[in-house]
């Protein structure tokens, strides 16, 4: 994918990692083990493999943006192995803006709250799915074009000065 950018373009200005995989469990003794590592490699390394190929064709201004979730920093029980990797990329987006300052290169993440994903209807029991979002402020999950905004801020020169943030769009429920 990063070679194929740099033929057409010459260079990454923004690298968005958005990739997630989740399993609803009722226990730690529920998962197996090949779901566990499909999660890790879904959700964490494919951040990590591929900011690792786009980072040296990355100029000064250059932005990185990850998806978290308010699972980082709220789990939810049921959802253990992707709470624990989006928790990893809050981790690695704070380490890896203290690392690329000197580039020029800024690094965040982006930490929604429910939001209604073709990911819902397909992870989780239809019982949950009725009621998914309805626990927060606003009641109800968010539409994908709601957090749009907050990756198109983090991508622009206005958020020059932002680099190492994990910044909720929850629905107005506190991830501190």
């Amino acid at each position: 994918m990063v070679d194929k950018a740099i033929k057409e373009f010459g260079q990454i200005n923004i690298l968005v990692n958005n990739a997630a995989f989740q399993m609803t469990r009722e226990s730690v003794t529920e998962i197996p083990s090949e779901e566990w590592d499909h999660t890790f490699r879904t959700n964490i390394y494919a951040t990590f493999y591929l900011t690792k190929a786009a980072v040296p064709h990355m100029p000064p201004g250059s932005a990185i943006i990850n998806t978290c979730s308010i699972n980082a920093f709220q789990p939810k029980p049921t959802l253990l192995a992707y709470a624990a990797t989006k928790a990893a990329i809050v981790n690695f987006t704070a380490g890896l803006a203290q690392s690329l300052a000197e580039k020029g290169i800024r690094a965040n993440s982006v930490a929604p709250g429910p939001v209604w994903t073709p990911l819902i209807p397909s992870t989780m029991p239809a019982k949950e799915v009725t009621k998914f979002g309805e626990q927060g402020p606003t009641a109800r999950p968010a539409q994908p074009a709601e957090l749009a905004p907050i990756y198109v801020l983090l991508a622009s020169d206005e958020a020059s000065f932002i680099s190492g943030a994990a910044i909720p769009v929850t629905g107005g429920r506190p991830v501190i």
